[in-house]
């Protein structure tokens, strides 16, 4: 397999920037997966660009394969961490995507369990196709006065127990022994 991770540039300076409410006002996307069915719903209302940048990417098939290309899967699992996906053929191949994103970040929304968020390289403005649902609270991915932090778009509104059981994988690494492909992708 060719993984290349996504990295995770945790610098952390300063106070943190005011933590806000989420307002789960957006699309609910739904995930079918050979691990089983989870929803996320969005904040569309705090977090625009990004959310809209994910439903483009669920519309046009890029999860599911129904673009005409592979499926994706969740590639990347590290327990009492976090479950990534959404850039990854089950070869292991990375899928091309549309351009990088502005990161949403400071709006003060926190990484929680449960949350979604963008993942991306240590360039503030690199988040793609890649998302990433929190295992735990990690504050330290947080906007901060000097980190610009991940940008948290939405939660796991049903099916954590699925997360969960993605979590708790056979690993080699950090990345699952059997594959948890992204079967079919749902906006409501």
């Amino acid at each position: 397999m060719r993984f290349s991770p996504v990295l995770f540039a945790l610098v952390a300076c300063g106070p943190p920037v005011s933590p806000v409410a989420a307002t789960a006002d957006g699309p609910v996307i739904t995930f079918d997966t050979t691990a089983g069915t989870f929803a996320v719903t969005t904040y569309a209302t705090q977090m625009p660009v990004t959310t809209d940048n994910f439903v483009q990417y669920v519309e046009e098939g890029f999860y599911d394969g129904t673009d005409g290309a592979e499926r994706t899967i969740f590639h990347r699992v590290v327990p009492e961490f976090v479950v990534q996906g959404g850039g990854y053929t089950p070869a292991g191949d990375l899928k091309a995507t549309r351009g990088p994103i502005v990161n949403e970040s400071g709006v003060g929304l926190q990484n929680l369990r449960g949350t979604v968020a963008m993942a991306r390289t240590n360039a503030e403005d690199s988040a793609t196709s890649q998302f990433y649902v929190n295992l735990v609270d990690s504050d330290y991915l947080d906007a901060t006065r000097g980190n610009n932090g991940y940008a948290v778009f939405g939660e796991v509104s049903a099916g954590m127990d699925i997360i969960d059981a993605i979590a708790a994988a056979d690993l080699m690494g950090e990345i699952p022994l059997e594959p948890v492909e992204i079967v079919a992708v749902t906006v409501d």
